[in-house]
């Protein structure tokens, strides 16, 4: 996949100030104020910053913490991962593989058979309805 490179005033003049910072500073959003968290309509999530998708609907779980939360991503080449020792934590932070958003973290705590929650940023999609994808899109 190619990357999508772009210094910091392109991506100030594309995202808005939230989305910037959420997006390219490695930010969080408030819990349940993101535009995402509580959506139920069928669809995909795609990355904010360069349209990649991320998540089905179908993937997406109301986990209460005011997030949107998924099991796992559309495709697993499309997030990487990177170590989060932010805040006296030690957490996954999960990125966009294509332009390196910050998306939100993941957590060994779902309910998915790989026990996963991807607690991601409404700020770091965009949505598109329609239907689900339909074949199997876990590629390890």
């Amino acid at each position: 996949m190619e990357k999508v490179i772009k210094d910091n005033k392109e991506w100030q003049q594309a995202l808005s100030p939230d989305e910037y910072k959420i997006t390219r500073e490695k930010g969080t959003e408030r819990a349940f104020s993101g535009e995402y968290w509580d959506k139920h309509d069928a669809g995909e999530y795609l990355c904010r910053c360069c349209g990649l998708p991320l998540f089905e609907s179908e993937q997406k779980f109301d986990s209460g913490s005011g997030w949107p939360s998924f099991t796992h991503p559309v495709t697993r080449s499309h997030v990487s991962e990177e170590t989060d020792s932010s805040h006296g934590m030690c957490r996954t932070e999960v990125l966009c593989a294509r332009c390196d958003a910050h998306l939100g973290h993941v957590f060994p705590d779902g309910p998915g058979p790989e026990g996963l929650r991807y607690c991601i940023n409404s700020a770091s999609l965009d949505f598109k309805e329609g239907p689900q994808r339909s074949e199997n899109s876990d590629d390890g």
